[in-house]
């Protein structure tokens, strides 16, 4: 018989589904500014502080720059969980990566929301 010991890991699906839906919101942000700057006017025309602070004030791309950068931190547990042994430094870690990305959302929406 197997014992584990639980410290708060998730074994199944719910976890690989989460970092398979990460990898498409991230590469279709990824495409989508790409996309956005290459058929943009502002490359094109007048490439200028002007033309770049109008596309941030837009709302999607607040939105979805919000959700990229929000994003990462879901898959970062898993990581921790899996190559990590000892469980008082797995769970420090665990503490630390989470206090780190949560200082980095509030950051980041500040910093695309405060314009």
């Amino acid at each position: 018989m197997l014992n584990r010991i639980v410290t708060g890991a998730h074994y199944g699906l719910r976890d690989w589904l989460i970092q398979r839906i990460t990898a498409v919101v991230m590469v279709l942000y990824t495409l989508g500014i790409v996309g956005y700057l290459l058929f943009s006017q502002c490359l094109i025309t007048t490439p200028g502080h002007c033309c770049f602070q109008a596309m941030w004030y837009a709302p999607s791309l607040s939105y979805s720059c919000s959700a990229f950068f929000i994003m990462p931190g879901s898959c970062v547990r898993d990581i921790v969980m899996d190559y990590v042994n000892p469980v008082l430094v797995r769970l420090t870690i665990h503490v630390l990566v989470i206090l780190t990305l949560l200082l980095y959302t509030i950051w980041s929406v500040q910093i695309l929301w405060g314009m």
